[in-house]
């Protein structure tokens, strides 16, 4: 149950990234809206078959699962996959290679800087709630 609150929290953060980007840059909340859906919408479609390709390739090409190297590599191929949607989501709203560029820069930045925060806030909640079942548990058994 809280894995799913969390991964919809996740989603309606990223959504409300990509809406304020595209409203700021457009002053159009119709583009926003439609940012807000499309964007998130097929990054999630696009990121299961990218782990798939990188999940062959390592096991074709004999990389380690952990190594640092190969975790960069991934995480490099999986912000260019995020930019090319973000630009091409722009573009085909607005027909502006100048607003689908800014949005391939702008987006990725801000969930780099949003969503460790919002991971962060899930940890300490969690760990709230842990706690409370703990405490909980204690005072029933005593």
């Amino acid at each position: 149950m809280v894995i799913a609150a969390k991964k919809l929290s996740e989603m309606a953060t990223h959504m409300a990234i990509a809406f304020t980007i595209m409203h700021v840059m457009t002053g159009s909340v119709a583009f926003g809206g439609l940012a807000a859906l499309l964007e998130p919408a097929i990054n999630v479609m696009l990121l299961p078959m990218h782990e798939r390709i990188w999940n062959r390739m390592r096991s074709r090409s004999g990389m380690p699962k952990a190594g640092y190297m190969t975790i960069a590599l991934q995480k490099l191929s999986q912000l260019g996959m995020h930019m090319t949607v973000a630009f091409a989501v722009m573009y085909w709203a607005t027909g502006s290679m100048a607003f689908g560029g800014l949005a391939a820069v702008l987006e990725p930045i801000c969930n780099v800087i949003v969503l460790p925060l919002h991971e962060r806030l899930w940890s300490r909640l969690q760990a709230g709630l842990v706690t409370r079942a703990t405490v909980t548990v204690a005072a029933t058994a005593a």
